[in-house]
């Protein structure tokens, strides 16, 4: 057997890889946990108003009975309506979240049972004194039509009304009107997480359906975020 000078024996080198440190893996996994811990006060804090608003509705009952049809359980709004305002531009629905939103579903053209119902919802929102802040009205086009100039001049004046238009079929997924009426017979309520959580008898008693939204709102101080 040929025997293998020394210059031909090549050296056996062997790689030693670093171990983790395990006070710095024990530092890293802290910081997880302190991150996951702080976004979680973060939602809780956020959600707070509104579960004290929907134990103090459905739990306390303060002064009775709802008045108007409680939806439970509630209903998110579809991350995918497709929202558009009166330049045809599209409108997140995320972007409505934050605040109460007292809603009407209706068509361009709006018979005098539509501007009867706008008119409620006005001053629905003025009876709600010095929390009507917390409330956005809200106004969902289901058509292309144009709104009357004289309609739209009395929505944007004072506090303007939010009018976005939506596909019917859309909205009709996700509002449902009592048995044998219309999606646009009702006022529907939509909490600041995005979610219907009420409807409006048909030609409701505004004094009891302000008495409701009262309710939704004792509990609810901290919400408010003017100037959405």
């Amino acid at each position: 057997m040929p025997v293998m000078s020394r210059e031909q024996v090549e050296p056996l080198s062997l790689s030693v890889h670093s171990l983790p440190d395990p006070r710095e893996m024990a530092q890293q996994q802290e910081r997880t946990r302190s991150g996951r811990l702080r976004m979680l006060l973060v939602l809780a804090a956020c959600a707070a108003p509104v579960i004290a608003s929907y134990f103090t509705f459905y739990v306390i009952k303060p002064g009775g009975k709802a008045y108007s049809d409680l939806i439970h359980p509630t209903v998110d709004m579809p991350v995918n309506l497709h929202l558009r305002d009166l330049q045809g531009q599209p409108v997140q629905a995320e972007s409505l979240k934050g605040q109460w939103l007292l809603t009407l579903v209706q068509s361009a053209g709006c018979d005098t049972a539509c501007e009867r119902q706008l008119f409620m919802q006005r001053q629905l929102r003025e009876m709600l004194g010095k929390e009507r802040d917390k409330v956005d009205k809200l106004l969902l086009i289901s058509d292309e039509a144009p709104l009357r100039p004289e309609l739209l001049q009395a929505l944007t004046t004072g506090i303007p009304v939010t009018i976005l238009r939506a596909p019917r079929a859309e909205l009709e997924a996700f509002l449902k009107p009592a048995q044998g009426q219309n999606l646009n017979d009702h006022f529907y309520v939509i909490d600041p997480m995005g979610r219907w959580m009420m409807r409006a008898p048909v030609d409701p008693d505004p004094s009891k359906l302000k008495n409701d939204l009262n309710r939704l709102l004792k509990a609810n101080a901290g919400w408010d975020k003017p100037g959405r």
